[in-house]
């Protein structure tokens, strides 16, 4: 390998630095995890819708804004794991997996409000 490519982070854009980081080039643009956050969102609409649409579950969803995005430049861990395939993707890139314990989720989480 030549070089590592490495992206300079900007704004909120973790999500798009750490994606073309791992892949090694520039394959993703806020422009394009807008767009397939916007799908992610219509795939969980229509999840919601399942259970029916006059629900108050569904009336609730339809109110709240997006899980997957927002206008800061955030994107989603559902969107990370959904564009990398997550587990099988990674495993074939040689990289090595492991569940993170929920207790250690927490104890990160407690971290970093302090």
């Amino acid at each position: 390998m030549e070089s590592i490519f490495h992206e300079k982070q900007e704004g909120s854009l973790c999500a798009q630095h750490c994606l073309n980081n791992l892949l090694q080039g520039e394959y993703f643009s806020p422009v394009e995890l807008s767009s397939i956050a916007h799908q992610l969102d219509e795939e969980e609409r229509m999840r919601m819708a399942e259970g029916g649409v006059t629900s108050e579950d569904y009336r609730t969803f339809l109110q709240q804004p997006s899980g997957n995005m927002d206008d800061s430049g955030f994107f989603s861990i559902q969107l990370l794991f959904f564009l990398t395939g997550y587990k099988q993707c990674l495993e074939s890139l040689g990289f090595r997996t492991n569940p993170v314990q929920q207790s250690r989720v927490s104890e990160a989480q407690d971290r970093s409000y302090k």
